[in-house]
């Protein structure tokens, strides 16, 4: 009847351990094994149960260094974590002056229309001065500064949509990257709680 009950204890035992190392069952065999080996009626049968107790051992020093690397290889993944996370802050960082940087090119846009519309409004006075030959010089000189302008907001607009497309494309990263941490980062830290969980079985009596 004792033999029945103990056999229950390490179905149970089995079913909490689930996919884990099975050491809960292999401290139950090297406790029934070593009980053995105390109460063994021959050398004979000593020594099998002992050559038993050192397997079992074997096989739980095994378990143990396994557990330990991938406890090394999750303290890995956790640095790895962080650098990537570092690199989104300078990511971050970068973007925000890339963003102060398209705000002082869209100014200079604003200052070019300006100075256009100012020429244009010259223009028209100059249009009407008596003098049309010195009229004609001027409006040549204008109409290649405007040209001229033209050429830089046409540079400067360029430019920006350039940065437009750029900032998003960092964005859409940034945020690919977050999501894709995010994962991992759960299944890192569910691994860990799948671990010290199988411990903290293992460790009770």
């Amino acid at each position: 009847m004792g033999a029945v009950t103990d056999d229950e204890v390490i179905r149970k035992r089995l079913l909490i351990d689930g996919d884990g190392a099975g050491d809960d069952r292999r401290i139950n065999l090297l406790v029934k094994s070593f009980i053995k080996w105390c109460n063994s009626g021959s050398q004979e049968e000593g020594y099998t149960q002992y050559q038993r107790m050192l397997s079992t051992l074997s096989q739980c020093e095994f378990s143990m260094g396994k557990t330990l690397l991938v406890y090394d290889m999750n303290l890995r993944e956790m640095e790895n974590y962080e650098k990537i996370y570092k690199d989104i802050e300078n990511n971050i960082e970068a973007a925000h002056e890339k963003i102060a940087e398209c705000k002082k090119q869209i100014l200079q846009a604003k200052r070019i229309r300006k100075n256009r519309q100012e020429y244009d409004a010259l223009a028209k006075v100059i249009q009407h001065h008596p003098d049309r030959h010195e009229t004609l010089k001027q409006l040549e000189a204008l109409g290649k500064e405007l040209q001229h302008l033209s050429h830089i907001k046409e540079n400067v607009e360029d430019k920006l949509e350039l940065r437009r497309k750029q900032f998003h494309v960092l964005l859409s990263t940034i945020h690919e990257l977050q999501q894709t941490l995010e994962s991992k980062f759960f299944l890192v830290y569910k691994g860990i709680l799948l671990i010290f969980t199988v411990g903290f079985i293992s460790s009770k009596p």
